[in-house]
Parts: C-alpha cells; structure tokens; sequence
C-alpha cells in the first residue's frame, strides 16, 4: 500500500480543510496517511472507520508563513522536518505539504537530496490551456535568479514529467521570453536558447499567451518569472469570476443567460480553479513531493493526495534520472 506523509500545519485556514481533504482522498483511493501535526487538533476531526488506514504524528512545532525558511533546517520537531524525514527513512512514498514552501522545498532538497545531474529543482505548475490537455510552467518560484544551464535542466525534467505523469506524446517545450522570434529575450533566454537548440522537444522561444494556448506543453523560464504568471494569472481568473457574476446579477436576461450556461460556467470555472490540480511538484528531487497552495481547501488536498499517487505510479523521479544520464552518459 502507498504511504504518504501529509504536513497538516501551517496551512493558512487550519487543520480542518487538510484532514477533511485526506478523509475524501482515502474514500476514493486505497493509501495510508500520516497525518503530521497536533494531535489535539487533528484527531477530532477524523472518524473511527478511517483509523486503519490514517496514522496520527503528533508535533506541536510548525513554521510559520513569516518565518524564514532556514528555521525549518534547525527546528526537527516542526511538522514539515518530521513529515520530510518520514519519506526520507522511506516510512512514506511522498509528501503533501500547504504549509511553508519555501521550508519544504529546503528540507526537500537537502533532506531527500537532489536526483544526479539536478543542479536546482524547480516547482511545476499546471495551467489551464483551451485544449483539454493543461500546459506546464516551470519554475513556477523555487529559483528567483538562474544559470541558463538551470533552464535546461527545467526543461529535461518537465518533458520527462509531462511524459511520464502526465501522458503526453511528443512533449513540446517552449522558453518564456518577451517574444516568439529567435532574437527575443534577455541574456538569460538568450544563451539558454542556444543551449536548448540541441534538443528535439525544444519548439522555441514562446509568449506569455502561448502558456494558455496549448501551442506548447511545457513553458520554462526562471523562478521569479514563473511565480509572476502564476500569481498573475490566478488574479485574472478571480477577477473574471467576479466580473461575470456581477453581470449576470445585473439584470433579468442576465440572470436567464447565467441560468442557460450554468454548465458551461461550472466547467469553466473547474477548468481555472487552482483546487482542481491540488498542488505543484517539486521536481528534481529523489522522492515525490507536492508543494500545495497555503490557502488549499479540502477540495485542493484531495486533488493534491491523487498527483501524489499517480507520480508515485508514474516512477516519475526514475524518469527524471534516467533522462539526466542520458543528458550525461559519462
């Protein structure tokens, strides 16, 4: 049976939507949860007939969203140290986390150790595309300032992920840069342009339109780019809600055509909710891991626990290693 080793603390809305988000995951698939946290709080909040297959690790320790990332290092009774070392001792097979990213990314990569031939891991976001297929985006915010070679390395492992977990056929792999035309982008884009022509998933530079119009798979670019999409674009897709619900209440026809394409609304709405696609892995790392949005409901861990399965299923961390001693025979 699959273990995972969930980090029930520090989320931004409390234990509750975490546990309840297990609870659902575990009615659908068959795994054992470790529930990482305050007992007191956790286990008032799961019924009997879950006990068999949810253990409970107690610790009252969690970093805080204020804090620094390095308290993590020192702190091995925090719930997210404890949690990592689960997976570490391979007592878990991977690890949830909404709590602190950047104390999971540190404790994942210093406590789980990279995969040979990662220089930096990198956090793989999905995104809505107006195919059914979502397009990738990577790093999404692990890695502010980067090497060109570090944008080759994102790009090996998002084809390999893409492929592995994801199903995709002949990956497709664009570098995010302020225009299509070979000439465009910064020094950065630029040489790791030149360094990315070698390889045959590599389609070219792209725009940012090109994340959302499924003409690339997978769109790399640097940490602090990335994490600018992503928030970017979740504040797009918030204000859209907003906006077309404010004009469907606006008048009598409005509400009659809301009622007409109810559906198409509820579909759109589920195709851009980030609860949808649960969490992002953190990738290049030797054990799975899924770093969640800190203000998840159980809607988001519930979706967060199933790509953890299905990463595991995937091998995807034995991919991500074999397509790196491909990179590097020697």
């Amino acid at each position: 049976m699959l273990k995972i080793a969930i980090d029930v603390m520090g989320a931004d809305n409390g234990v509750a939507p975490i546990v309840g988000g297990v609870l659902q995951a575990l009615k659908t698939k068959e795994f054992k949860a470790f529930l990482v946290g305050d007992k007191t709080l956790i286990e008032p909040l799961v019924s009997k007939e879950f006990f068999p297959q949810i253990e409970i690790v107690h610790c009252e320790d969690f970093i805080r969203m204020h804090e620094s990332a390095t308290d993590a290092l020192k702190r091995k009774e925090s719930s997210i140290y404890v949690a990592t070392d689960l997976v570490r001792e391979n007592n878990a097979d991977a690890l949830v986390s909404p709590g602190h990213s950047g104390s999971t990314m540190s404790l994942a990569t210093l406590r789980l150790g990279r995969i040979e031939g990662v220089t930096r891991p990198a956090i793989c976001t999905l995104m809505p595309t107006i195919t059914p297929k979502p397009s990738m985006i990577l790093d999404a915010g692990a890695n502010t300032d980067c090497k060109p070679e570090y944008l080759v390395e994102f790009a090996i492992m998002g084809e390999s992920y893409a492929k592995s977990v994801m199903g995709y056929n002949d990956v497709r792999v664009g570098l995010l840069a302020n225009g299509e035309e070979d000439s465009k982008g910064n020094e950065l884009t630029k040489e790791a342009f030149k360094m990315l022509k070698a390889y045959p998933f590599f389609k070219g530079n792209v725009e940012g339109s090109d994340i959302f119009n499924g003409s690339v798979d997978v769109v790399v670019c640097d940490g602090f780019s990335g994490n600018l999409v992503l928030k970017a674009s979740e504040g797009v897709a918030s204000s859209i809600s907003h906006i077309l619900k404010g004009e469907i209440k606006s008048s009598i026809l409005g509400m009659l055509g809301g009622l007409l394409l109810k559906k198409a609304f509820a579909n759109l709405k589920k195709k851009v909710d980030y609860a949808e696609y649960g969490g992002a892995p953190l990738l290049g790392v030797n054990k799975v891991v899924i770093i969640s949005h800190g203000k998840s409901n159980a809607r988001a861990i519930e979706n967060a626990l199933y790509q953890a399965i299905n990463a595991i299923e995937s091998n995807v961390c034995d991919s991500i290693a074999n397509a790196f001693k491909l990179k590097n025979p020697n």
